[in-house]
């Protein structure tokens, strides 16, 4: 039997690995395979860190390829080691801990490294790129810690980057070089239609904008530019592009030039040794997409088994991805120019955006903008060089509308040919995947992902995968469930935890996590605040609040700055204060040297600077003084906003004011999924802006008007209208029902506008407005659990430190109190 030569792959990456399943698949006992990885993980689908950085995934949902595949498949993996040396004449490779193993053949997927423009600053802490799960694990923390965030580069990868900052809680810049963003995808309409379309969202552009220093001494605080402006940045992401890892390779003396130079079989100068991926260099190209990648793969394959018919030749590509929600496909030459037709179609009302070039009544390059679900059918007519006369009056309104097919919009797959390309990253075309459908009794989408890797990668071609099942299958096609998990340490939903918790009695954070199993002994940063929080809504009366699983907001009832220092806002009902009260505040604020007194947009006073130590005596002269928290820091009621009404105001229909401190008295000290606001205006002309709050209350001549689900924050959301009510015992019922239908059912750290999104409104309206002995059930269970709730935070801890009990709050690496 024929000894089994020895593969050593450098690289765990996307390439390499997908060239190790190819060798597999072609002749699986060919190689004892040996992989080394500089990550110290397993195989990752590097598209999805954008997901995993937006908080939308974990690093356990994009991963590959996990230990057991490599245990399975007898691969010995090496992750977290570096090869520092590739010995040619004795054929082995070192490992920077002085680890040496032989080869027989040797695959380089290197990969690329992050352009780190080398402005003054660049070395600072907080200035680092988007490239690994390390990148990602760094911009999490530090949107835990800070607030200004600025991203340099507005292609793809820094989009990706800034939105998920942006989901992360941070006030996020996008500084290009460019008048348009994604230059390299989008033409100039289309770019104008995303830059908008963020800007929406909640992220600030400076365009044409030359970065020349980064500011800071133990950390940096600040870009600044050419022309002498400056923005505060406590992080710096440069997403401005890659450049291939060649270090290794020259070292060894493998020929390089901007990457390392490969022939059609992917084999360097060196023949026992072949590279794939971002670090190649091939007929000149670099490659930065999968697609190619992939392609480079099965060729690299079919020479390491000795089959020796494949030759690469380059990739035609396009470009289908998903940035922040909006689908953008992009193919080749799609600028046009000299000699070039363009065909156009544009719908501003729902930000559809459509251009095709054409030559010779050929397709030659296509941008569509919001609407992608025919790009795979224009590259295949691009691909095929398809004479396009026949149809060139319809061709901007998709596959589905020629002739008179009548198939609609979610059969545009079916009409595509069997050898159309539906997955680029893959390489997948459409009977490849009804092949699978039909053979081996595929139903949903994860069936056909694992059988045929279609949509596996980047996930654009979700659609249409999708809509081949449809096809395929008629009603037997099963949608697959939105499953999140709770967190990474379980694999169980938020409403499975609930309805556990409920169902078997649990009262305690350990109980839950020995019944449901959970995956690590004590949880982490964020199981334990969620598991918390359900059981006192469960259990409001018999679960003692634990205070070990309180961010340090919470646990220090004073919001942390970036200086280390607090924020401390004494709660002022409805806005509505009085000299006495006045001269309190001034008192303390003077007494503990409180650099900064401010009016926060909440109609109360903020006491800024507050050192740690002195927050127990300052809450115990605010308490004396008659002052209770503003849970200013609270998964909590925060504000009720009120204007003059009535009373004051010559537009006023009701007594706006006197609303409003009786709700903020009903509600205060609440517990909720997420911060809570309130409004009252005390008429229509609505300047208490009633209408972004999560509860807002309108006075109109004949009553109340109440709205639910309002957002002012990054992202702006107007209420949706829940009913009209006659009098204020009504507004305060309906209140109390809504806030405890809404702690009862969301999800923790679910703000009301998109939990009313996933339920649906006709829902909250059937559960609040039409079911009156529900709704009346709902305020008697909310008021019962006020009874426990309003218990100021510091009363008993002022007292503590009046006995000198108070116990200094020591912060753990998560942010949690210890």
């Amino acid at each position: 039997m024929k000894a089994k030569q020895k593969l050593i792959v450098i690289g765990n990456g996307m390439a390499g690995i997908r060239t190790v399943e190819e060798v597999l698949k072609r002749s699986p006992e060919a190689y004892e395979i040996t992989v080394f990885g500089a990550e110290p993980h397993c195989n990752y689908n590097r598209i999805l860190l954008s997901p995993v950085l937006a908080g939308e995934k974990t690093l356990k949902d994009i991963v590959l390829n996990d230990d057991d595949w490599y245990w399975k498949n007898g691969i010995t993996l090496h992750k977290g080691k570096t090869i520092v040396a590739i010995d040619r004449r004795r054929r082995l490779v070192r490992t920077e801990d002085g680890l040496e193993t032989p080869y027989d053949r040797l695959l380089l997927a290197t990969g690329s490294n992050p352009v780190i423009i080398p402005f003054p600053g660049k070395d600072l802490p907080g200035v680092i790129g988007f490239r690994d799960v390390k990148d990602v694990d760094r911009m999490v923390d530090a949107a835990e810690k800070y607030r200004h965030a600025v991203v340099i580069g507005g292609g793809l990868l820094g989009l990706e980057a800034a939105n998920g900052l942006r989901k992360r809680g941070m006030e996020v810049t996008v500084v290009h070089i460019l008048d348009s963003l994604m230059e390299r995808q989008l033409d100039k309409p289309a770019s104008a239609l995303l830059k908008r379309a963020l800007e929406q969202d909640g992220l600030r552009f400076m365009m044409e904008a030359q970065t020349e220093a980064l500011l800071g001494e133990d950390r940096v605080r600040a870009v600044r530019f050419k022309d002498g402006n400056e923005i505060p940045a406590d992080l710096v992401v440069m997403a401005v592009g890659i450049r291939p890892n060649i270090e290794l390779a020259k070292a060894a003396g493998l020929h390089c030039e901007r990457g390392i130079v490969v022939n059609d079989t992917m084999q360097t100068y060196d023949p026992r040794i072949y590279a794939v991926g971002e670090c190649v260099q091939h007929r000149g190209q670099l490659f930065g997409l999968v697609a190619p990648l992939f392609e480079q793969a099965k060729v690299c394959a079919d020479h390491l088994v000795e089959f020796g018919i494949a030759r690469y030749q380059g990739s035609v590509t396009s470009t289908k991805l998903k940035v922040t929600g909006i689908d953008l496909f992009s193919a080749g030459d799609f600028q046009g120019g000299e000699g070039y037709e363009e065909l156009c179609y544009q719908d501003p009302a729902r930000s559809v955006y459509k251009k095709l070039t054409v030559r010779e009544n050929r397709v030659r390059g296509a941008v569509l903008y919001g609407d992608t679900g025919d790009g795979a059918w224009y590259f295949q007519l691009m691909r095929e060089g398809t004479d396009i006369s026949a149809f060139r009056e319809s061709i901007l309104f998709g596959q589905a509308h020629l002739g008179d097919s009548g198939h609609g919009d979610q059969n545009r797959a079916s009409l595509l040919p069997d050898d159309a390309e539906v997955c680029g990253c893959n390489g997948v075309c459409k009977k490849t995947i009804v092949d699978a459908i039909v053979q081996q009794k595929l139903f949903t989408l994860e069936d056909v992902r694992a059988h045929t890797k279609a949509s596996a990668s980047c996930g654009s071609c979700t659609g249409l995968v999708e809509q081949l099942l449809h096809s395929t299958l008629g009603s037997d096609y099963s949608v697959t469930p939105a499953k999140k998990p709770l967190c990474k340490c379980t694999e169980r939903t938020h409403e499975e935890v609930r309805a556990a918790i409920r169902r078997e009695g649990l009262k305690s954070i350990p109980a839950v996590m020995q019944f449901m199993e959970w995956g690590t002994v004590d949880g982490c940063a964020s199981c334990r605040p969620a598991l918390n929080y359900y059981l006192l809504c469960e259990w409001p009366a018999e679960y003692r609040d634990d205070a070990q699983s309180r961010f340090i907001n919470e646990r220090a009832h004073a919001n942390i700055q970036k200086d280390g220092t607090y924020s401390v806002v004494p709660r002022m009902w409805g806005g509505v204060t009085t000299p006495a009260e006045l001269r309190a505040i001034a008192e303390v604020a003077e007494k503990y040297r409180v650099p900064t007194v401010k009016v926060t947009g909440g109609q109360r006073i903020d006491l800024l600077g507050v050192k740690k130590d002195d927050l127990p005596r300052m809450w115990a002269d605010l308490n004396a003084a008659g002052f209770v928290s503003g849970h200013a820091y609270g998964k909590a009621l925060r504000t009720v906003k009120t204007c003059v009404g009535q009373e004051w105001c010559r537009f006023g229909t009701q007594d706006s004011t006197r609303m409003g401190i009786d709700l903020e008295k009903m509600t205060w000290g609440s517990w909720t999924p997420h911060k809570f606001k309130m409004a009252v205006s005390g008429c229509p002309r609505n300047c208490a802006e009633a209408t972004i709050k999560d509860f807002g209350v309108v006075a109109v001549d004949s009553g109340w008007e109440l709205h639910v689900g309002g957002n002012g924050g990054v992202k702006v959301r107007a209420t949706d209208f829940l009913c009209k009510v006659e009098t204020e015992e009504q507004v305060k019922e309906y209140c109390g029902a809504f806030m405890q239908l809404y702690r009862e059912e969301a999800r923790y750290l679910e703000r009301t506008a998109p939990w009313i999104e996933r339920v649906g409104l006709p829902y909250v309206k059937q559960r609040i407005v039409d079911d009156a002995a529900g709704r009346q059930t709902l305020f008697q269970r909310f008021m019962e659990s006020q009874v426990t709730a309003q218990v100021d935070p510091w009363a008993e801890r002022a007292r503590g430190a009046e006995r000198n009990e108070f116990q200094p709050i020591r912060i753990d690496r998560k942010g949690l109190a210890a």
